[in-house]
């Protein structure tokens, strides 16, 4: 049996690109700060990341389709928080399906890192409070996903 895994390792900077809803901006501008905190700890110059600021998480899917070819991955930071109507499902599960599609049909790592939550404490929670910081695990899994899509590819 062979064990392929992605572990990232500082060689080149890869370039990343973070795509960030300004809806909920409170919450998004933590996930981000989370996300560049820990890209910049691991080795990652600021010179190779961009970020994309986007009115809604609705406007994520489109932005990183535009962006693709650009990146070496790119990160998507929002949240979703469920409401008295159904505009919660219809946008989560866009936005879901959308950054998926890329994801399994680009030629990069799509790391998913949209909160989607019932209430806005349960963001604050995931956005740097007691349940960590989903942004910085999103720049974790997006080195990770670019260290194993070039063991994959023989880079």
């Amino acid at each position: 049996m062979t064990v392929i895994q992605g572990q990232w390792q500082v060689k080149d900077s890869p370039r990343i690109g973070i795509v960030v809803s300004q809806f909920n901006q409170n919450i998004s501008e933590a996930l981000l700060e989370g996300c560049l905190s820990t890209l910049t700890r691991l080795g990652v110059s600021n010179d190779s990341l961009d970020v994309i600021w986007v009115p809604g998480a609705f406007e994520i899917p489109g932005t990183v389709k535009q962006i693709l070819d650009r990146y070496d991955a790119v990160i998507t930071l929002g949240a979703v928080i469920r409401g008295e109507t159904p505009h919660f499902e219809y946008v989560a599960g866009a936005v879901a399906a959308g950054i998926a599609d890329l994801a399994r049909t680009g030629p990069i790592p799509i790391i998913f890192g949209v909160l989607t939550t019932n209430t806005a404490e349960e963001a604050r929670d995931r956005s740097g409070g007691k349940s960590g910081n989903k942004g910085s695990d999103g720049a974790l899994a997006a080195l990770e996903m670019i260290s194993l899509y070039q063991k994959l590819s023989g880079a």
